[in-house]
Parts: structure tokens; C-alpha cells; sequence
């Protein structure tokens, strides 16, 4: 018999779902408990199905609000439904797939996805046909309702419908789709695309077969009148560009035009999704040849997009141009992941790794509005198409921009300030000779009278800092810094906010060239800790770490260390040990301990202390939630990433300082047990301050190395790229410390670094300290590592020819000389690479130059021998006459 509802029990469960609507807390709190009361009655569910699809005389809120809940029970604990109740469920979503209502047939197939999610797919076979089956039906809503289903099912189980498991049911619905891209119903013309698109990414067999029907409806849907339809098409297209380019080839010029077209569409989502286009056409190789003929309509398009809309200056209270007093919102405020500490080397010319993601993109400038929208759309393709085509964009951008820039409407001069900034990566050689006009323009906006402007031009300026710092510094430096400093203290949070970042880019820039304004640059950094609200502070507190990373120990002087650590501490005893405004806070501190050095030894001490603290709190709660995970919560470990890191800090910062704090605590147990924790990040965090605590305090460190010496060998994995990174180079400074003691150990290491040094594609951060680490074990223990010189010597040198001069270089080429002179014969093969190392020296000691004078009267001997071989052909004779120079 087919199940009926209580009367008593239905009247209780509508009560329930009234209440649930009321906005009351108490109220709130109540229908909670209650729920959970209910909960334990198995036929719960069909209540809330009953009410869902049987109880028309009912509210449709009220319906669809008992759908909702029952789909949270199915993802909470739909494993302990009786199948009785499952099957009645399933059966009823199924009768009643076309309720005339459109929010009841949406809540049902959310409910229906969410089942199939559970694993269902497979035992529930007669869903995906029937579905199908009910495409066919005369009645409008029964087809609506199951295509919105099945578009929620191919959303989220796109991979499970492609394999075997289900015998490959795309055959069938992927054709079945493609016949409804006709229907006379926009609504199941956009369903049939929207269906279909969720396996153009992953290749779906089914879909590449079909490839050219697919191909053709596209087409014949282009100028389709709904919107909807018109946007799917265009991600459809956007797709296709990345993974069947060669079927769109053809056809790219009718393409073009009509992306073009859809860019401008009067329905923004759809241009949006057209803007794209744009984005990922950039990434292929084609690009320049299909658009330079298309450049000078699409660059105004782009343009035109970058202004604000009505909408977006509505939602970023455009119109206000104070509000520094009012307090944030805490939803306003994003998570913020620290990002844990990676030891690198400096190299010539003092750039950074190569690859390193720069977050300064143009979406920094309004992220209060959804994460994207078509002026970031456009900025960031005009930012793409500028890096492709470099400097011939300019000529369809230059006669524009001057329009923009010098507008009366402030709309329209803010999106030229944008525009500017957007191709300043990929047009700064050819924007150059216009600089030295613009830039003071750009300083000038800074004082306009509208929040946007001033905003966009602190970030446009600092995308251009490189070449104001390249100019005599009262040029355009000192009128820069002035300006910006005048606007991390404007009325405005959004500005206070861009010129932060912008200032924090001026000063990684600009290094020591701020050291004679650091008074008036700590005057107004300071100032801004009284004025700011929570957010900015957050943001404050990492333009005052990098000033400390920036012009470094010049910092170290008695009137700056009075104006900066007051305000400082003051936070840090504020906040709570549970508060994670303390990652900002800790990071700050660690570049400014770094930066300190012995100037940092009044306040070391507490700072040091609950650092451990932390560590301990967050190992102790790591340990009560692996024995008792119902009891106990996970913890947040990015509290102890930060302590280690500025533990780090305090150690580079205090050199032999140290000492003492370590001596009376016990931070080698901690660091133990965190080397060995299962998060890479607390792992990579632990190796950085192993490392330092080893120049530092070695003396502590030592009697522990026979048990962290194995932990640093396992993590010799390059999967993890930091982790094995920083116990790489903490292994070198170890047997630095270590000399010929080093010996017991060579054999737990030295395969994994010989490995690392010769594996494709491994980033040049962990090369150059793979590199740095042998030479040292070479130069402890020579005997021991210099039989696998033959494995390693050549990318050991390529490694290492950029790198700056300094003692880590320096210990590293006196191991390898080492080495040669143990085993001369494992380095004649590739004695050029070693002369080529030997030339990125700029001024090597006295004795280190010896020694490579020494090493190439060896090596020339050797190379003799081998000349006389290889006209014997055993070798390349060109190379090896290329030896004898030396």
C-alpha cells in the first residue's frame, strides 16, 4: 500500500516549516532542535516529500523551502534511509518531474541531483532513461522539468555518465540533446546547450563523435533571440577554443566577427561570457595570426568595456566619498592563507624565481563587486592581447587613450587610468617615451576629487613602478611616494586600500631608495594604525613587513625602531591567541625582526614565547583530534605555519641572540614533531627554521641531528616542491655546522639531491639549492660524494650560473674543487659547463680563485689525454678542443 501522512504529523511538520521562515533567532534556534527531533523518525522524509510534491493547497515557498530540507537529510544521511522510504522518495521526484510550478520543478531536480550524487546513478538504472523519456512528453513542464534535472545531473556527475560504470549512457543522451537544440522553447534550447557543454572540457567520447553536428547547431543558433541561449552558445565556443580548436580553424574569421558582435551584447552575462573568448584565444598559438586583422574592432570593444556600469558604481557606493569611520563588515573582510616560508637565492640583477605568480591584477581595484564582471573581463584580455602583440597594439590603443584619460566624465577617464594599467606589462617598451608625460597626469588623478579615480590611478601607478624607479628619484619617485603616502591616509577605505598595495609594489621596487624618506614613510604607516578600520589593517601590516624587506637593516636605527615597534606590539597584545588577524601580524613582524636584527632584542622575548606557544597549543590539539576526532575539533594549523616562520625570522634577524630563548624552551621537541607532520606547509615551515636555528645556535641543534637526519632525507621529494626545497637547503647549512661529521649521513641524502638536480622541469629555486647542498657535502666530505661527480656535474653547473656572489656560492664551488681534485676524471666530459660556472664569479676570495686555477691545470692534462682520444673518435673532437682553453 502506498504510504499516507498522519494528519496529526503533517500539521506539525507545515508548523515546522512556518517557523523555519520566521527571522527570530529564538524562533530559529528552535526549529533547529526540533529538526533534529524529527530526524529520528524514518518517515520524516516522506513528509517532507508528501509536502513537496502532493500538498498543492500549500504555498510553493513553503513547498519548495520542505524540498530543500530533504535534500540536506539526503546529503547528511541519506546511507541510513530505509528503502522503503528511498524508493518512495525517488518515485515521487520522478511522478512529478512537471509540476506547473517552475520553483517546484527546480526543487525537484536539485533533489534528484542530490540523490544521484549519494552514489545512486548506478542503483537507480531507470532514472537516466525515464528522464530521457520524458524529454518526449506534449506537456511543456514534464519536458522543462526533466531537462533542468538531467543538467543538473551532467553538472555534477560529467565524468561518472562518460565511463564504463554506467555503460556509457552519453551514446544515447548526447544525440538526444542535440535534436532539442531546435525546440521552439528557448528555455529547452538553453537546457539542451547547457547539457551538452559540461563534457566539452573533458572530451566526452560520445560528444567528439558528434563533434560536427555539435559544431553545425551551434552556428545555427548564433543569432538566437534569448539571451540565455546566446550565452551558452558563446561558452560553448569559449570551450571548444581550448580543446577542438582544430574544428573552429575554418571557420575562426565568422568566429571573430561574431564574438565581436556577442562582446556587445545588450544582456551583460552574455557579453561577458563572449569576453572570454578573448582570455583564451590569447593562449593559443594562433592568436596573433587569426586577430591582427581584427585588432582595431575589437580594441574599442574592449575599451568600452572597462568603464563601470550604473549597477557597479550603485554597488560600490561610487557616490561616497568618506567612509573611513565606518567599521567593516566582517564579510567584507576575505580568509587570508599565509603562505609559508620558501628560502631562495638571490640571483644577478635581483629578480625572483622565475614563474612566480605577481597578485597584482587589475582585479585588485574592485573586489567588492562579484568576483568577475566585464570590466575585469576586458581589462584582463587587453592585459593578455598586450603580452601577445606587445607594442602593436598601440597604435589602435594611443588615439584612444588620450580621449579617455583627459575626459570630463569621470566614468570615463577612470576606465582610460585602467586601461593604462592593464597594458602596462605587455606595452612597456613601446609606452615608455610617453612616461615621462603621463606619469605626472597619473600622480595628479591621485588627488581627484572622485574615490574610484584616486583608487585606480594608486594601481595603475604601481604597475608602472619599475620605470619610476629606473628615472632620477626627484623625477618621478619623490612626487610619487609624496602622493601615495597622502593616500594611504585618505578618507576613502577603498583608496586607502589601493594605495597600500600600490605602496607595497613602490617598495619592492624601489629597495634602498627609500632609505632617505624612511622617517617620513614610517611617520604616515604609523599614523594610518590609528585611522585604519580591520581590513586596511590587514593590509597595513604587509606594506610595513615589506618596507622591512625592502630597505632591510637600514631600518636599525634607534628613532625608527621607537616609531614603528609601539604600534606594533601594541596589536600583537591585543589580539587573542585564537585570532588569525595574528597571520598578517606574525608575518609583518617576521620581516621586520629580519629586517631589526639586534634592534628587535627588547621585544624578542615575548614575541619568542607564545610563538612556542602556539606551536605547542596547535600540536597538542592536532594530537587530542587524531585520538578523539567526536570530541575534539581539527585545528587550524595555520597558527603554527606563522610561529615557525617568525621564529625563523627572529633567528635570521638575532644571529647567536637566540641563544637563550632557545636554550629555555623546548622548541627542538616541537620542531621534531612538526618536521614529521602530515601537512606539507607545517613540514616546509619546520626545514626553513631548522635551517636557521643551525647558523644561529647550532650548539642546541646538534644533539639532535642524529634523529632530524633521516626525517630530511624522506623529505627529499620533489612532488613537494617547497618542502623538499627547504629541508635541501637546511641539509647544507647542517653540514656546514657539521664538517667531517657530516660523514654517517652523506649516504641518507645524497642520492635523492643527485636525483632532484637531474630531473626535468624542476623549478630553478630547488636546483640552485639542490646544487648549493652537494657542493657542501663535497666540500665537508669530498671522498665521500666526489665518485658521483660524473652524475651531476653538468647540471650542477648550469645551476648555479646565475647566482649571485655570496658565502653559499662560495662554500659550494670550493666542495666541487674539491671534489675535482679527489676525482679529476669525473668532470673532464663536461669540463666547458664547469669553465662556464667558474665565469658568473664577479670578484671570487684570494683562495677560491687559486683553487680554480689549480683545478684547470688538472683538467688540462686530463683534457689532453682525451684530445688524443677523440681523434681516435671515442669523443667529440670540437668539444674537446674547446676544453683547452680553459
Amino acid at each position: 500500500m502506498e504510504w499516507q501522512p498522519d494528519e496529526q504529523g503533517l500539521q506539525q511538520v507545515l508548523q515546522l516549516l512556518k517557523d523555519s521562515q520566521s527571522p527570530d533567532t529564538a524562533t530559529q534556534r528552535a526549529v533547529q532542535e526540533k529538526l533534529e527531533q524529527l530526524n529520528q523518525f524514518p518517515d520524516f522524509n516522506n513528509y517532507l516529500i508528501f509536502v513537496l510534491t502532493s500538498l498543492k493547497s500549500e504555498d510553493e515557498p513553503t513547498r519548495s523551502l520542505s524540498g530543500l530540507i530533504l535534500k540536506n537529510n539526503v546529503k547528511a544521511h541519506y546511507q541510513s534511509f530505509p528503502p522503503n522510504v528511498a524508493d518512495f522518495i525517488k518515485r515521487e521526484c520522478l511522478n512529478n518531474i512537471g509540476d506547473p510550478s517552475p520553483l517546484i520543478r527546480a526543487t525537484i531536480g536539485i533533489l534528484i541531483t542530490t540523490i544521484a550524487s549519494k552514489g545512486e546513478l548506478q542503483t537507480w538504472p531507470e532514472l537516466l532513461p525515464q528522464l530521457c523519456n520524458l524529454l518526449n512528453s506534449e506537456d511543456y513542464n514534464t519536458c522543462e522539468g526533466s531537462f533542468g534535472a538531467l543538467q543538473k545531473i551532467c553538472e555534477d556527475s560529467s565524468e561518472l555518465l562518460d565511463s564504463e560504470a554506467l555503460n556509457r549512457p552519453l551514446n544515447i543522451m548526447i544525440p538526444k540533446f542535440l535534436q532539442f537544440f531546435k525546440h521552439c522553447s528557448p528555455k529547452i534550447r538553453s537546457h539542451a546547450i547547457a547539457c551538452v557543454n559540461q563534457f566539452i572540457i573533458g572530451r566526452a567520447q560520445a560528444l567528439m563523435d558528434n563533434i560536427d553536428t555539435f559544431i553545425e547547431s551551434l552556428f545555427a543558433l548564433a543569432g538566437d533571440e534569448d539571451s540565455e541561449v546566446r550565452k551558452n552558445v558563446c561558452r560553448a565556443l569559449v570551450m571548444l577554443l581550448e580543446v577542438r580548436i582544430d574544428r573552429l580553424i575554418p571557420h575562426m574569421h565568422s568566429i571573430i566577427q561574431y564574438m565581436l558582435q556577442r562582446t556587445q551584447d545588450p544582456d551583460e552575462n552574455v557579453a561577458l561570457e563572449a569576453c572570454e573568448f578573448w582570455l583564451t584565444l590569447a593562449e593559443q598559438p594562433i592568436c596573433k595570426e587569426a586577430l591582427s586583422g581584427h585588432l582595431v574592432q575589437l580594441i574599442p570593444i574592449l575599451v568600452n568595456g572597462m568603464k563601470y556600469s550604473e549597477i557597479d558604481i550603485i554597488l560600490l557606493k561610487g557616490d561616497v566619498e568618506e567612509d573611513e569611520a565606518i567599521p567593516d563588515s566582517e564579510q567584507d573582510i576575505k580568509p587570508r592563507f599565509h603562505k609559508s616560508r620558501t628560502v631562495t637565492l638571490q640571483h644577478e640583477g635581483g629578480e625572483g624565481e622565475e614563474g612566480e605568480d605577481i597578485d597584482d591584477d587589475e582585479d585588485d581595484d574592485d573586489d567588492a563587486l562579484s568576483d568577475w564582471n566585464l570590466r575585469k573581463c576586458s581589462a584582463a584580455a587587453l592585459d593578455v592581447l598586450a603580452n601577445v602583440f606587445r607594442d602593436e597594439l598601440l597604435p589602435h590603443l594611443l588615439p584612444l587613450l588620450k580621449g579617455l584619460l583627459f575626459h570630463h566624465d569621470w566614468v570615463i577617464k577612470e576606465s582610460g587610468i585602467l586601461v593604462l594599467g592593464a597594458i602596462a606589462e605587455g606595452c612597456m617598451q613601446g609606452m615608455v617615451p610617453y612616461l615621462p608625460e603621463l606619469i605626472p597626469h597619473l600622480i595628479q588623478c591621485l588627488c581627484d576629487k572622485k574615490a574610484l579615480v584616486r583608487s585606480i590611478a594608486c594601481w595603475t601607478l604601481s604597475r608602472y613602478a619599475h620605470w619610476v624607479v629606473s628615472q632620477p628619484p626627484d623625477a618621478h619617485l619623490k612626487p610619487l611616494m609624496t602622493e601615495l603616502l597622502k593616500r594611504i591616509l585618505d578618507g576613502n577605505k577603498r583608496v586607502q586600500e589601493a594605495a597600500c598595495s600600490a605602496f607595497a609594489t613602490l617598495e619592492e621596487e624601489a629597495c634602498t631608495e627609500l632609505v632617505p624618506y624612511l622617517s617620513f614613510i614610517l611617520d604616515t604607516l604609523v599614523f594610518a594604525f590609528g585611522k585604519y578600520q580591520h581590513k586596511n589593517l590587514l593590509i597595513l601590516y604587509d606594506a610595513i613587513g615589506t618596507l622591512a624587506d625592502s630597505v632591510g637593516h637600514h631600518l636599525n636605527q634607534p628613532e625608527y625602531i621607537q616609531k614603528l615597534m609601539p604600534p606594533l606590539i601594541a596589536k600583537w597584545n591585543e589580539l587573542k591567541d585564537e585570532d588569525k588577524d595574528l597571520f598578517p601580524l606574525l608575518e609583518c613582524l617576521s620581516s621586520v625582526a629580519t629586517a631589526l636584527q639586534s634592534g628587535f632584542l627588547p621585544y624578542c622575548e615575548p614575541v619568542y614565547q607564545r610563538c612556542v606557544t602556539l606551536v605547542q597549543k596547535t600540536l597538542a590539539q592536532a594530537m587530542m583530534y587524531s585520538q578523539q576526532p567526536d570530541q575534539y575539533e581539527a585545528p587550524d594549523k595555520d597558527f603554527m605555519i606563522v610561529a615557525l616562520d617568525l621564529l625563523s625570522g627572529l633567528a635570521e634577524g638575532l644571529g647567536g641572540h637566540v641563544d637563550t630563548l632557545v636554550a629555555r624552551s623546548n622548541i627542538m621537541t616541537l620542531l621534531f614533531q612538526c618536521m614529521q607532520d602530515t601537512m606539507p606547509e607545517v613540514r616546509q615551515s619546520s626545514f626553513a627554521l631548522l635551517g636557521d636555528l643551525t647558523k644561529a645556535c647550532f650548539l642546541h641543534v646538534k644533539p639532535c641531528i642524529a634523529e632530524f637526519m633521516p626525517i630530511l632525507g624522506t623529505n627529499l621529494n620533489p612532488e613537494f616542491i617547497s618542502v623538499c626545497n627547504n629541508a635541501t637547503w637546511a641539509i647544507g647549512e647542517i653540514c656546514m655546522q657539521m664538517g667531517v661529521e657530516m660523514q654517517p649521513y652523506i649516504a641518507m641524502v645524497l642520492n635523492q639531491l643527485v636525483e632532484i638536480i637531474n630531473r626535468p622541469n624542476t623549478p630553478k629555486t630547488l636546483l640552485e639549492n639542490t646544487a648549493i647542498t652537494i657542493g657542501r657535502l663535497g666540500y665537508v666530505c669530498p671522498q665521500e660524494v666526489a665518485g658521483m661527480l660524473p652524475q651531476f656535474i653538468r647540471p650542477w653547473c648550469t645551476s648555479l650560473r646565475n647566482i649571485r656572489d655570496n658565502e653559499e656560492k662560495d662554500s659550494a664551488f670550493r666542495g666541487i674543487c674539491m671534489m675535482i681534485g679527489v676525482n679529476p676524471g669525473g668532470v673532464v666530459q663536461d669540463f666547458i659547463f664547469f669553465c662556464d660556472a667558474v665565469a658568473s664569479w664577479v670578484n671570487p676570495k684570494d683562495d677560491l680563485r687559486d683553487m680554480f686555477y689549480k683545478v684547470r691545470s688538472w683538467l688540462n692534462d686530463r683534457a689532453i689525454e682525451s684530445l688524443e682520444f677523440s681523434r681516435l673518435g671515442t669523443t667529440c673532437p670540437d668539444q674537446r678542443s674547446r676544453t683547452l682553453g680553459g
